[in-house]
């Protein structure tokens, strides 16, 4: 079996307990495993522990060991603020419908951040736990923020006001909390003794335990509809519930360590995973089969955030990175290739296109012979049918479609948006609202491709 570059890692996890962790790649049968490439998202300077995005999965945020979480732009990876204001490393962020952010940290405080404002600002600090606190979660209306804690307490918080509605005592240091069901009444809780607790919201009472797990729980998730509940735990296995019967409905195993990390697809029928051995998986919830395995990180991966439409996942890990990969193709999205040394004229040229083509360059190669990206070569683009580049894996949204690369078509590509245009496509969102930038970046593509730019 092969094996990737070795990381040693010391890392605080449940109930004190210490892995001691030389990791190295591991291969599942049919996994895509693409070449080394620098990752989507760089900035923090300690390992990415949690990732969340957006409603309008416009924006991305990160939180990390170095005390700071990132507001990214999805659309073009860009950073685009940087939220310090803990004096402990950032264990879980959650971004609330409104569009503000919610960060917890091992500082015993949690912060709900306005990030509207040039410099953001912390408009509500929630203060009153005694220990770390380890995970949040929002209401679907986002009225309601609940925290958890190694001092074994949830508290429920007015997510307008900041202010503590009701501190509810547990018998167990609190790893993740998760609302459940669109209104948030039930409270689920999970922690070190290996029991999913589930809460009155409004009242504190406990509703029932859910019993299964062999070790701590890492995170739990509900479904939109608070039907259903995933969790995950250190004992290598992710566990699906009913909510309403408190039964467990499927048992998810393949991961070869530790499950740190665990959502639902929008579906509702699909989930992803991901955890110590850098994998992120695919299950079927109805069949409990893996639909797909990525090799995400050569070292531990401690979250995985689903965009809103389900194209995209985003895992964070001890590699200081956060990486994008679409779902359907398990292609790594957004990438700068290490070794690279192809021409970029664009970064010479005078030709007002050139500078929005640098995004392009992220993705695609001028030539075919040159280093392989998320996208296809651009050599010839003007006239090609599309789909049509020999090797590169397509994705469904492609295929069978019957037009070709033009100056309209492109132009409607990023103006209308590449998943508007070509729903499903592997492409992030990105597009040009301004016409005239658009025209001269469809006018310098066909100048670098060597073609008239004519339908």
């Amino acid at each position: 079996m092969a094996s990737g570059p070795a990381a040693t890692n010391i890392t605080p996890v449940l109930g004190g307990l210490r892995i001691f962790a030389a990791v190295g790649a591991v291969v599942f049968g049919g996994v895509f495993a693409p070449p080394p490439t620098s990752a989507d998202l760089l900035g923090h300077g300690g390992m990415v522990r949690a990732v969340d995005f957006s409603a309008d999965g416009r924006r991305l945020v990160t939180g990390s060991f170095d005390f700071s979480a990132i507001v990214w732009n999805f659309d073009d990876q860009r950073a685009l603020a940087t939220l310090d204001g803990h004096a402990g490393p950032v264990t879980s962020v959650a971004f609330l419908p409104d569009g503000r952010v919610l960060t917890t940290s091992d500082d015993w405080k949690a912060f709900i951040w306005d990030v509207s404002r040039p410099e953001p600002k912390i408009v509500h600090r929630l203060e009153g736990h005694k220990h770390k606190i380890m995970s949040a979660a929002v209401s679907a209306d986002g009225k309601r923020v609940v925290t958890g804690g190694w001092d074994k307490a949830v508290k429920v918080w007015d997510s307008q006001t900041g202010k503590q509605l009701r501190s509810i005592s547990v018998s167990s240091p609190v790893n993740s909390v998760a609302m459940v069901g669109p209104a948030g009444l039930v409270i689920a809780v999970g922690g070190h003794d290996r029991l999913v607790r589930l809460l009155d919201s409004q009242t504190g009472r406990s509703l029932g335990a859910l019993s299964g797990h062999k070790m701590g729980i890492t995170q739990l998730t509900a479904s939109a509809d608070g039907k259903h509940l995933l969790s995950a735990s250190i004992d290598k296995s992710v566990r699906l519930w009913d909510v309403g019967s408190q039964k467990l409905i499927r048992i998810l195993e393949h991961h070869e360590s530790q499950v740190f990390g665990v959502r639902f697809l929008p579906d509702g029928k699909s989930a992803v995973s991901t955890g110590r051995d850098g994998f992120i998986l695919i299950w079927d919830l109805d069949t409990g089969e893996v639909r797909r395995a990525i090799k995400a990180h050569d070292v531990i991966s401690w979250s995985v955030a689903v965009s809103p439409d389900g194209r995209f996942a985003v895992s964070v890990g001890s590699d200081e990175t956060a990486r994008i990969w679409h779902m359907e193709t398990g292609d790594r999205i957004g990438t700068v290739a290490e070794a690279n040394n192809e021409p970029k004229p664009w970064l010479q040229s005078n030709h007002p296109g050139a500078k929005l083509y640098s995004k392009c360059a992220r993705c695609h190669a001028l030539k075919p012979g040159g280093v392989r990206r998320s996208g296809p070569h651009f050599e010839g683009l003007f006239g090609r049918p599309v789909g049509t580049v020999a090797g590169y894996r397509y994705s469904d949204a492609l295929k069978g479609r019957n037009f070709s690369w033009n100056k309209e078509t492109l132009f409607r590509l990023f103006d209308e948006g590449p998943d508007k245009f070509l729903p499903g496509t592997k492409m992030p969102v990105q597009r040009v609202s301004n016409p005239e930038k658009l025209a001269e970046l469809v006018d310098y593509l066909g100048q670098l491709t060597g073609a008239t730019t004519g339908k």
